[in-house]
């Protein structure tokens, strides 16, 4: 295996130097070009940094945004993405928690890197693409690199009201994408279409397939997401053959109609992840496209994307419900019990996930890194496996089923949400006295019921300032007082039954 991700950005260089890469409606960059800007970068940025240190990236969704990415790679370093779109208050907890001495951001976004809580030095990219290229700066180094080293942090959603960022190394990365190319069949004539932020966990397939084998990504419009028909007149423009979206990204278009508009007619590789595909969906979509490859995927973002899939061989109906499947190569999937032991066969148990899929923990976070990175239970050796919080059951044919989540996690419009977080932000708003956040999952809809003089349009508002909109509740619920258990804690079962399964 490779040592480094950026041997597979030079071997693709070498072999297809004049081809596109990576694609937006505006411009394209070449893989040399990715290579030369990069370095270009780079070579100025070691003198600004040491190495095995984070630098912050603040670039939009445009095919300059992966050069840059993999400049602060080359220059030893590790990058961690920033949503703009996110609020200020949640990317200043980032900062707060990242403590970088450095952003890198481009032109677009220099005034709003300016306004965050940081006075390290800030970087415009686009000024330092014409930097000499220094090679024997660049060369050190890399000889200083193992595959260990991290590539990148990416935040997700944290239940104590601040963003975890997962850290994740270059093997771990080189490993999904390995067995992700070979149960998609990747190749270089694959042309995929980005649905995701690049700062989000599903991007990395979207930025990395493409260096390892030479296949080219076309970063689809947001807009395209909310007008199907549209959405599928691109795919065929571009000759999209391969996708892994998340499942509301495919449920919308069959909600909507775009199959009796067009077909994306060279389609033909779909991973789906995030949350649970509903088979009627899925039957659409398979009718349409006969000859297509369909593959439900399963994982978090601390196994690096996804550890488990499930190729659809056959062709599903309305009821069933799809498994998540088996691991992939050089991942391990086990159960625990809450005392840490193994799950008997065919019981349900916690999914844990071992193997260079695994990542590094929480960044600065060394409490939370321990309550769900562990040491494998089998073995005296050390070897760190990662608890997901979610449930699961081997089949007696060996694929794995989903059965929820332990804790109060979930997974909402493709997100990993946290419903923790919400309520912490909730709290700090003086007019509410007591509030519990629950998830009706029928309906995608995050709920709050709170008590106390704060009016909805008070709470909403005060959540878009410091929450992701995915975040923020659409059903708001006050209440005179909130049901309690014997022991003095809110009764979320109580306000389940009540307000959302008899509503």
């Amino acid at each position: 295996m490779n040592k480094n991700i950026l041997e597979w950005l030079e071997e693709t260089s070498k072999k297809f130097p004049d081809k596109i890469a990576f694609e937006d409606v505006e411009n394209s960059i070449t893989f040399s070009e990715v290579e030369s800007t990069a370095k270009h970068i780079a070579s100025e940025l070691v003198k600004h940094t040491n190495v095995r240190k984070p630098v912050i990236v603040i670039s939009g969704r445009k095919v300059l945004t992966p050069a840059v990415f993999l400049s602060v790679v080359y220059a030893g370093c590790f990058y961690a993405p920033l949503d703009v779109t996110a609020p200020i208050y949640r990317l200043n907890k980032i900062i707060e928690n990242t403590k970088p001495s450095l952003i890198l951001c481009d032109k677009d976004n220099f005034e709003f890197a300016k306004s965050l809580e940081f006075d390290g030095e800030i970087l415009i990219a686009e000024d330092l693409m014409n930097t000499d290229i220094d090679e024997k700066a660049l060369a050190d180094v890399r000889e200083q690199s193992t595959n260990k080293d991290p590539l990148y942090i990416i935040f997700t959603s944290g239940s104590s009201g601040t963003p975890k960022g997962v850290q994740t190394a270059h093997i771990s990365v080189m490993t999904y994408i390995n067995a992700y190319s070979k149960v998609m069949k990747i190749d270089e004539n694959d042309v995929f279409g980005n649905q995701s932020p690049l700062d989000y966990i599903a991007a990395i397939r979207d930025i990395y397939l493409p260096l390892k084998h030479g296949a080219s990504t076309f970063i689809i419009p947001k807009q395209y997401f909310s007008t199907p028909a549209a959405l599928f007149d691109v795919l065929n423009e571009r000759k999209i053959t391969a996708v892994g979206w998340s499942v509301s990204a495919l449920t919308l278009p069959t909600k909507l109609g775009a199959f009796e508009h067009t077909k994306p007619m060279y389609l033909k590789k779909i991973c789906f992840s995030g949350s649970v595909m509903p088979c009627s969906c899925l039957k659409i979509w398979q009718e349409q496209l006969p000859e297509t490859l369909f593959v439900n995927q399963y994982g978090p973002t601390e196994a690096t994307a996804s550890c488990t899939y499930y190729v659809v061989e056959n062709k599903v109906e309305d009821t069933d419900v799809l498994p998540i499947g088996q691991p992939y190569e050089n991942y391990e999937i086990f159960l625990l019990n809450d005392d840490n032991t193994e799950t008997e066969k065919g019981e349900i148990g916690e999914i844990c996930v071992r193997g260079n899929g695994v990542t590094m923990g929480y960044y600065n976070s060394p409490e939370l890194t321990a309550r769900s990175y562990i040491q494998y239970p089998f073995s005296d050796e050390k070897e760190i496996v990662y608890k997901t919080g979610d449930l699961g059951r081997i089949r007696e044919d060996g694929l794995l089923e989903f059965h929820g989540r332990k804790d109060r996690q979930i997974k909402h419009l493709g997100h990993r949400v946290e419903l923790g977080e919400i309520e912490e932000a909730v709290k700090a708003i003086e007019s509410v006295e007591e509030c519990a956040v629950l998830y009706n999952k029928p309906k995608e809809q995050i709920c709050l019921f709170y008590s106390g003089d704060a009016t909805a349009k008070d709470i909403a508002k005060h959540l878009r300032a410091t929450l992701p909109g995915f975040m923020v509740p659409r059903k708001f619920e006050n209440l005179s007082e909130l049901p309690h258990l014997p022991n003095g804690k809110i009764d979320m079962q109580e306000i389940n039954k009540k307000y959302i399964l008899e509503a």
